[in-house]
């Protein structure tokens, strides 16, 4: 029979978060694939589990997810950690994910502590509708692009980001975003655990004169809706309303849903539409 591969949540600071079941897998498994093996002795060694380990990385995790794809093939269970929190998530797991679907390996997911997570229940901003970015790429190019993309974004934003660019980050998002609530989350779960709540002006200040330490959590406030809504109406009012007919009818569209949207765009109705086109 195949094997399986079981992805196991681990504590993101605090060890007393660990589940159960994670704790009855890693025991249990055959394997455990681990981004950094020194890192994850230390928490087998808390917990006493003497299952063997392999190391699986950003750099290896192609090839090495093959290899642990045909281990399974052959009837070996495998645990896949992280170094901390959810793997998968920002994390290399994806590749073994996605090549275990590809050869039909059965596999299930153990939930547990994720950074991202924790950090917006303890924001202070609204947490229904989220998006979560990660680390924003370090190419410049599609750093702006993604900055670009998150600026008319009306869901709470998650970015992760280290020490020694917390400073320039803050700037780029002030830039790109416009001033915002913003709660940078640090050392959770740990007992220094600190949420500090500000605007991303606020911040930008605090960080010229501050040396920032530990790898921080932001969750910024999303744009509000009616404020986009207001400003699309002033950008489409700034043209002709024979200027904004013609946007929509060079689209392909007839003239009945052409006047439907202009009514839309500048929040007027369609007989407004028709009346100010005679």
């Amino acid at each position: 029979m195949a094997g399986q591969l079981y992805i196991c949540a681990t504590p993101i600071g605090n060890l007393e978060d660990i589940t159960l079941r994670v704790l009855r897998i890693l025991k249990e498994a055959d394997l455990i694939a681990a981004e950094d093996t020194r890192n994850t002795l230390k928490l087998l060694n808390h917990f006493e589990i003497k299952t063997p380990m392999t190391s699986y990385h950003e750099y290896n995790k192609v090839e090495k997810a093959r290899y642990l794809v045909e281990q399974m093939a052959a009837g070996v269970t495998v645990a896949l950690v992280t170094d901390a929190g959810t793997p998968a998530i920002s994390d290399p797991g994806e590749e073994l994910v996605r090549q275990c679907y590809e050869a039909g390996i059965p596999l299930t997911s153990l939930p547990g502590p994720a950074a991202c997570v924790t950090a917006l229940t303890v924001s202070g901003l609204p947490a229904r509708r989220f998006c979560f970015e990660a680390f924003l790429p370090p190419n410049k190019k599609e750093r702006k692009d993604i900055l670009k993309e998150l600026k008319d974004e009306t869901r709470t934003i998650i970015l992760y980001e280290a020490p020694h660019r917390l400073g320039r980050t803050m700037k780029e998002l002030y830039e790109a975003l416009g001033d915002r609530r913003i709660s940078l989350c640090k050392e959770l779960t740990k007992a220094f655990e600190q949420v500090f709540r500000s605007t991303l002006s606020e911040a930008v200040s605090r960080f010229e004169s501050e040396t920032p330490r530990g790898e921080q959590v932001l969750v910024i406030e999303g744009r509000s809706r009616e404020e986009l809504k207001a400003e699309s109406e002033r950008e489409w009012c700034a043209l002709l309303l024979e200027e904004h007919m013609e946007y929509y009818l060079n689209q392909g569209m007839e003239k009945k849903e052409a006047m439907r949207m202009v009514a839309r765009d500048r929040g007027i109705s369609k007989r407004d539409v028709y009346r100010e086109l005679l």
